[in-house]
């Protein structure tokens, strides 16, 4: 069997990697390999507790995407890359020759390695079908439930979980979404958080504990939180074997790709969670486990897989984040305060606040806030974190643009917009241009 191009992995990444192949060279032969029977929604992992009630309500619909556009489907395991043959060898035996191969293999949960991890009872949240089926059940068979983490999936989860009436507890080593906010936008989640009743503890966990089954967290400081079952929440790990079997280059981070996602083999692509990222202004690798970054790789190495016809301007990645805790929209882009002061930044920052819609009495009404991070010397936008309703979603997909092609406060403060009542907050108190003009301000007076 032999295909122009063969793509490892179905979900996101994988995905779009094979759509963007087929869209650009639609008369190449494409093969999508997937390990899994049923692809989940990444993002959507979170709902299926609360909101969407079931596992089957969050599932990828892979053959609807890509069998009119004539890709072969394979249900199979990789388990060997070879580089020189260019070649994949599957589980089942089979053996596929392809002239151009994409790597979208994903990442996989954390698990700690701290006592009593391997008690029954004990979860992650994979992107796994069968496994969150049985931990679906698990949870609504319980009563109380721990979990251990305060990033975006354990705020998720634990917001969804407590909408089943269960009493829920957070256990945070530091503060909630540290990585991603300054201390102000965590405390605003961490007190909606508490208005509807989930329990946040800080702690380092030393030991789960349990006869068999967990029963107990024990902190190091020796306090104790019982539970029926807990979430391990504690971020993810690039799926990388394949890659350094292969011989490829790999780092703590990732695999190792160029602007054009190409890897150290120049017919090998790789997209996703399964690759090292460099920040956008430092150019320090890092990992980032984000389905629209996956997206944005994938569409890029597709497009580029025989030659190079879409340039990819930015060679680094912006992370851009947003989340619903509690019906409290966040959403940040770019750097915190915090990290570009310890890049050594000299930071000029902006706020601006208000209603979204204009007057505030209409329905649905939500106040947001926003905070830019400028650099002092020329103005050019670092970051940005927005909390409040629905509008948040959107708006910091403009601000990560205005990061992307480094704008300056003085033109954000001279955006031209477009308003209306239901849908905007006024011209008059728009955030984005107030906090421009709050950062414009200092800058003028030297603050």
């Amino acid at each position: 069997m032999k295909y122009d191009v063969v793509v490892i992995g179905a979900s996101a990444g994988g995905l779009t990697a094979t759509i963007s192949a087929k869209k650009f060279y639609p008369n190449r032969s494409v093969l999508i390999i997937r390990k899994e029977n049923v692809n989940m929604v990444p993002c959507g992992i979170p709902y299926i507790f609360g909101t969407l009630k079931s596992v089957d309500d969050d599932i990828l619909p892979v053959e609807k995407f890509l069998e009119p556009l004539g890709v072969d489907i394979l249900m199979d395991e990789v388990t060997e890359i070879d580089p020189r043959a260019k070649l994949v060898r599957t589980a089942s035996g089979k053996e596929i020759a392809w002239e151009k191969l994409v790597l979208a293999t994903g990442s996989k949960p954390a698990k700690p390695d701290f006592p009593g991890s391997e008690l029954e009872g004990v979860y992650t949240t994979p992107k796994d079908y069968e496994y969150l089926k049985v931990l679906h059940r698990k949870v609504a068979e319980s009563e109380k439930i721990v979990i251990v983490g305060g990033g975006f999936i354990a705020l998720e989860v634990g917001d969804e979980i407590r909408k089943l009436g269960k009493d829920v507890t957070l256990i945070v080593r530091s503060r909630l979404l540290r990585s991603s906010f300054d201390p102000e936008f965590s405390k605003m989640v961490e007190e909606r958080l508490r208005e509807v009743g989930i329990n946040v503890v800080y702690g380092q966990v030393e030991r789960l504990v349990g006869d068999g089954k967990v029963e107990r967290v024990k902190l190091v400081d020796g306090t104790e939180v019982s539970t029926d079952l807990v979430i391990l929440s504690t971020g993810y790990r690039p799926n990388a074997e394949l890659a350094v079997k292969a011989g490829l280059k790999v780092t703590r981070y990732g695999i190792w790709t160029d602007e054009y996602m190409r890897t150290s083999h120049p017919d090998i692509f790789a997209v996703g969670d399964c690759v090292e990222h460099r920040d956008f202004f430092t150019g320090k690798p890092y990992g980032l486990m984000l389905a629209s970054t996956a997206t944005f790789e994938a569409r890029i190495a597709g497009a580029n897989l025989f030659k190079l016809q879409i340039v990819r301007e930015n060679r680094r990645t912006i992370g851009v984040y947003s989340t619903n805790v509690a019906g409290l929209t966040l959403a940040a882009a770019g750097l915190t305060e915090k990290a570009a002061k310890k890049e050594g930044f000299e930071v000029i920052v902006g706020y601006g606040k208000g209603p979204d819609k204009h007057p505030a009495k209409f329905p649905d009404t939500s106040m947001v806030a926003i905070k830019l991070i400028f650099s002092r010397d020329r103005g050019a936008i670092l970051g940005a974190q927005i909390a409040g309703g629905k509008s948040v979603g959107e708006m910091i997909n403009i601000l990560a643009l205005a990061i992307q092609k480094r704008l300056t406060a003085s033109e954000l403060y001279t955006l031209q917009i477009a308003t209306h009542p239901l849908l905007t907050a006024s011209p008059v108190s728009y955030q984005v241009v107030k906090a421009a003009e709050d950062a414009l301000a200092k800058l003028r007076m030297g603050n």
